[in-house]
């Protein structure tokens, strides 16, 4: 039987009678990562980096000399699902140091949510040499611009197939596992109290973002809608939105143009890809 069909049919009956009980199960489902296997393409840019732990034992991956960029994948990511973009930045001269978020790779925790992310680039910041740009992927954008909130400083933002609001990341959770309202409510409300935050007020439309950045989004990405980067545009004054046909939710992180427009981005350059304005 269908594992999902399973837990949403669980969920499904039991929501209604024991929704707390739901609630709880899924938030821990929720917040509790995967160790994924690494790619071969991944090994030889792993066997090239240089191990590094940060305070509180946050782990990372450091490669080149220069200005520093400091980079964060996404949920059940890994530094080297970049690697593309860290050759280039590499080859360009700069700094790359690529975090293992919370309970990810060699950092430490066991549950990881997109504020543990984000207060794991402050402290990684205050170690660090000023940052030339900081790059989120996926969860990892959301952290990035959340971390900017709570104090992180950088020259340049770069968020790719990032969501927009945390809030629509755990309605859309709630309803893939088929929890009925009640249990929906009070999984949100354990997720709220596990965060220290209202997850209504981790909305970019509620940021101030004051520093140029860079939007990416691939028209056909299946996890985070493309309508998600329109709305991080109009709440982000200073930002450029490159829309790729294709790349989807990973493989966009490889491609060309994202490249080009990162380093335009850094080098204070107009992006040669197609952009909206």
């Amino acid at each position: 039987m269908n594992t999902l069909k399973w837990i949403r049919g669980v969920n499904g009956t039991l929501g209604w009678f024991a929704p707390k009980l739901v609630a709880s199960k899924m938030r821990l489902a929720f917040m509790t990562p995967r160790a994924l296997p690494l790619r071969d393409w991944e090994l030889p840019l792993l066997a090239s980096s240089e191990r590094i732990t940060l305070r509180f034992g946050l782990s990372a991956l450091r490669w080149g000399q220069g200005p520093t960029v400091l980079l964060m994948h996404g949920w059940e990511g890994r530094p080297t699902q970049f690697a593309s973009l860290i050759n280039a930045l590499v080859d360009a001269g700069y700094t790359v140091v690529a975090l293992d978020g919370p309970a990810h790779g060699r950092s430490p925790g066991r549950e990881a949510n997109v504020v543990l992310f984000a207060r794991a680039m402050l402290e990684a910041a205050a170690e660090l040499p000023p940052l030339q740009a900081v790059i989120g992927h996926s969860m990892g954008g959301a952290s990035a611009m959340l971390a900017v909130q709570l104090g992180l400083r950088t020259e340049t933002l770069v968020s790719i197939a990032a969501p927009s609001r945390i809030l629509g990341v755990l309605r859309g959770f709630a309803r893939h596992v088929g929890m009925p309202p009640r249990a929906r409510s009070a999984f949100i409300r354990q997720v709220e109290q596990d965060v220290g935050m209202r997850a209504a007020t981790l909305d970019v439309a509620h940021y101030q973002l004051d520093m140029p950045g860079l939007i990416v989004h691939a028209e056909d990405d299946n996890f985070v809608s493309v309508k998600e980067s329109q709305l991080i545009h109009e709440a982000w004054f200073d930002s450029r939105l490159l829309r790729l046909e294709g790349g989807g939710h990973q493989r966009v992180l490889a491609d060309p143009r994202v490249i080009d427009g990162v380093l335009s981005l850094l080098a204070g350059r107009s992006l040669q890809a197609r952009q909206s304005a």
